[in-house]
C-alpha cells in the first residue's frame, strides 16, 4: 500500500470514527443537552483537560468553559466518553446528594488496568467493598492510637531528612513521611530501606491513574502498569510471609490492616485471595500517602510566604509542645488545640486541592439545571469551580483562614474531600498526620523558598514543579 492510499484509509477510518462518535454523544437528539464542546473523535476534550493541569491552571479547563457555556454544567467528552461537567457548589451538592439514587462510581478505564482486581469485579465494587472493611481501622479509638505512631514517625523523619541540611525539597520528603506512615499502619512495615525501595514505582503510579490509556511504552499509562505489577509482586511475598507469622503466632490478628484481610471472612465465609489482598493494599497505599503528601507540601509552601501565618501556628504548637514532659508523644487533646494550624490546612487544600475532582456516571436519564443528562454519561464535578468561585469565597485567591472559623464555609462548597456517601472515609487520618508533620516542622525550623515563582503542576496532584526547595533556618535551642 503506498503512502497516499494509506493516508486516505487513515481519513476514511477517522471519519468513520468521527460519525460513531457524534452518534454516541448525541444519542438522546431532540432532548436539550447542556452546551458545550465535545472537542476531537474519540480523545475528545481530553489532551487539554490534562495539559492545563500539567501547565499548573487546573481551573482553566474548567472556567473558560463556564464563562463560555454554562456556570452550572457544561457538556464535554473526557477518555473517551461523553461527560457533562457539573459546577460550583449547587452542581457538588446535586451529585453528593444523589449517590446511587440517579448517579454511581465511575473511574476512566485507566483505574482498572492500574488496580486489576484479582476476580475481575468492577472498581465499584472494590470500593464498595473497602468502604465495609476500612470504618474499623479509621473509627476514632482506632485513629486516637495512631497520633503517637505518627509522631514517632515524624520525629525519626526529620532527624534523618532535615535536621543538619541547609536546604531540602519538600515534596520528595512529605511523600516518605506519609508512606513511612501508610507503611507502618496498613503492613507494619518500619525498616527504612524496605520503605524506601517500595516508594520507588509510586511515584510512577499516580500520574498514570488519571491518564488517556494509550498503553505503548514510554507513556505514562504503560509506565503505571508495569509499577503496578512491581507492587503487585512485591505486595505478594510479604502477604505470604504475614501468612506463615499468623500461623505461628509471630503476627497478630488485629495488628494493621494487612492481617485484617488475612483473618476475615465476608458474609458468605469466603476469605480474598492474596492478589486481592495485594490490590486493596495497593489501592489503600496510594490513596493513604498521595493527597496527604500534595496539601503537606503547599502547607509549607504557604507558611513560607506568609510569615504572619507561620508565626502564629509556631505560637499555637509552641503553647502545645511546652505543656508536654520531655519525651512525652502527642495526642488526641493536643490535636484538638491545633485549631488555627487546621484553619491554615484548609485554607491551603482551598487554593491547592489535593483532589481536583471526580467522576460519577448517570445511572438513568435525568435533568439538571433544565438540561437532560443521558444515561450512561460521564459527570465530573471540580474542587476548583466552587474553591476559587468568589460566589462561595470571596477573594478567592486571597488567603484568609478565618474562613473557616465557627462552622466554616457554606455546604458543598468546600470539597477537598469530596462529599456524600463517597466522602474519603480517610479525611480524620489526613488530618492527623497533616497536624502532626506541621507540629514538628515549625518546632524545629523556620523557611524560605530557594525558587519564589515556581510552577505549578497538577499530575494529576497539584505539585511545585521542582520539588518545593527550601533553605532551613533551624530554631536555636
Amino acid at each position: 500500500m503506498d503512502m497516499l492510499t494509506a493516508f486516505a484509509v487513515l481519513i476514511s477510518t477517522l471519519s468513520f470514527l468521527f460519525l460513531m462518535y457524534k452518534q454516541k454523544s448525541n444519542a438522546s437528539s431532540g432532548k436539550s443537552l447542556p452546551p458545550g464542546n465535545t472537542g476531537w473523535p474519540l480523545i475528545g476534550e481530553s489532551i487539554e483537560f490534562l495539559s492545563t493541569g500539567r501547565k499548573g491552571q487546573p481551573e482553566k479547563f474548567i472556567f473558560d468553559r463556564m464563562t463560555k457555556f454554562s456556570s452550572k454544567v457544561f457538556k464535554t467528552s473526557l477518555f473517551c466518553e461523553p461527560a457533562a461537567v457539573f459546577c460550583g457548589a449547587a452542581g457538588n451538592k446535586f451529585l453528593f446528594s444523589n449517590e446511587n439514587k440517579l448517579v454511581t462510581a465511575w473511574w476512566p478505564n485507566s483505574v482498572d488496568k492500574i488496580f486489576p482486581s484479582s476476580n475481575q469485579t468492577s472498581s465499584q465494587e472494590e470500593s464498595k467493598r473497602m468502604r465495609k472493611l476500612l470504618p474499623q481501622f479509621l473509627k476514632p479509638e482506632a485513629l486516637q492510637r495512631y497520633i503517637s505512631i505518627m509522631d514517632v514517625i515524624a520525629q525519626r523523619h526529620f532527624t534523618f531528612d532535615w535536621d543538619n541540611k541547609q536546604q531540602v525539597a519538600v515534596f520528595p520528603l512529605a511523600k516518605m513521611y506519609t508512606f513511612s506512615i501508610a507503611c507502618r499502619l496498613f503492613l507494619s512495615m518500619e525498616d527504612r530501606e524496605q520503605v524506601e525501595k517500595f516508594a520507588k514505582p509510586f511515584e510512577v503510579l499516580a500520574s498514570a491513574i488519571i491518564a488517556i490509556p494509550i498503553d505503548f511504552p514510554g507513556t505514562p499509562f504503560n509506565r503505571g502498569i508495569k509499577a503496578s505489577n512491581f507492587v503487585r509482586k512485591e505486595l505478594a511475598k510479604i502477604i505470604k510471609q504475614r501468612k506463615i507469622d499468623l500461623a505461628e503466632n509471630k503476627a497478630s490478628p488485629t495488628q494493621d490492616i494487612l492481617s485484617h484481610m488475612l483473618t476475615t471472612a465476608d458474609e458468605n465465609g469466603q476469605h480474598m485471595n492474596e492478589m486481592e489482598i495485594a490490590d486493596k493494599i495497593l489501592g489503600l497505599l496510594i490513596g493513604g500517602h498521595d493527597t496527604a503528601s500534595a496539601a503537606i507540601t503547599f502547607v509549607v509552601k504557604y507558611l513560607a510566604e506568609l510569615p504572619q501565618v507561620y508565626n502564629k501556628v509556631l505560637e499555637e504548637q509552641m503553647e502545645i509542645a511546652k505543656a508536654k514532659a520531655p519525651g512525652e508523644l502527642l495526642n488526641w487533646e493536643d490535636i484538638q488545640k491545633m485549631k488555627y494550624s487546621w484553619n491554615v490546612a484548609c485554607e491551603v487544600m482551598r487554593l491547592a486541592p489535593p483532589l481536583q475532582g471526580a467522576f460519577r456516571e448517570a445511572m438513568t436519564d435525568f435533568t439538571y439545571a433544565d438540561y437532560t443528562i443521558p444515561k450512561g454519561w460521564k459527570l465530573y464535578w471540580s474542587a476548583n469551580s466552587s474553591h476559587r468561585n468568589p460566589e462561595c469565597f470571596p477573594e478567592p485567591e486571597k488567603f484568609e483562614p478565618s474562613r473557616f472559623d465557627g462552622n466554616g464555609p457554606a455546604p458543598y462548597t468546600f470539597v477537598p474531600f469530596g462529599g456524600g456517601p463517597r466522602m474519603c472515609p480517610g479525611k480524620e487520618y489526613a488530618r492527623l498526620e497533616i497536624l502532626v508533620f506541621m507540629h514538628n516542622i515549625v518546632k524545629k525550623f523556620k523557611w524560605e523558598k530557594l525558587l519564589p515563582q515556581e510552577n505549578i503542576i497538577v499530575d494529576p496532584l497539584p505539585i511545585p514543579a521542582k520539588g518545593l526547595p527550601i533553605r532551613l533556618n533551624p530554631h536555636s535551642p
